[in-house]
């Protein structure tokens, strides 16, 4: 009597562990986790909406020497798109190529394109290799470009700079 109970409670155990079919799925696999399961019948499905931003923003291009971060504002700083060439897949030094700069300004430019951006003020801040190409990319992309400034800082005979170096 003992082993039957204690077969039961491991049936039960175990039946509660697998994932639940869905619905209209008879004899179907399990669902992966995650994975996206049909609405049923006569429910709507709702979509997420597009994120609209005004005709007019402000692209801001930060270019170390190290890796190009791009960002597109509105007028009053709320972040519409941004990307960098680590999201766009480059890892290690191949960050801070022209090349994965051009990149990652293609991918805002259309992102920024698609959410109603149509006109753009670059602000460039920084001195590293990506400053010419993201610019470029954002032009490609469909983006009128209205104005462009460099925000860089420039040292008014502050800190000293460090050594030169020698490779």
């Amino acid at each position: 009597m003992e082993k039957e109970e204690k077969e039961e409670k491991k049936e039960k155990k175990t039946k509660a562990r697998e994932p639940a079919e869905a619905p209209g799925a008879a004899g179907a696999a399990p669902a992966a986790a995650g994975a996206a399961v049909p609405a049923a019948e006569g429910v709507p499905v709702i979509k997420k909406p597009k994120k609209r931003a005004p005709a007019e923003c402000i692209a801001h291009v930060r270019a170390t020497f190290n890796n190009t971060l791009i960002n597109v504002t509105d007028a009053k700083g709320n972040v519409v798109v941004w990307n960098s060439p680590g999201k766009s897949g480059f890892k290690g030094s191949r960050k801070s190529t022209p090349y994965a700069a051009g990149v990652a300004a293609e991918v805002v430019g259309k992102m920024a394109y698609d959410a109603g951006v149509r006109k753009v003020e670059v602000h460039i801040r920084g001195a590293g290799n990506g400053r010419e190409s993201a610019i470029r990319a954002l032009a490609a992309a469909g983006l009128r470009i209205s104005a462009i400034k460099d925000f860089t800082a420039v040292p008014h005979n502050g800190a000293r700079p460090p050594k030169r170096r020698r490779v």
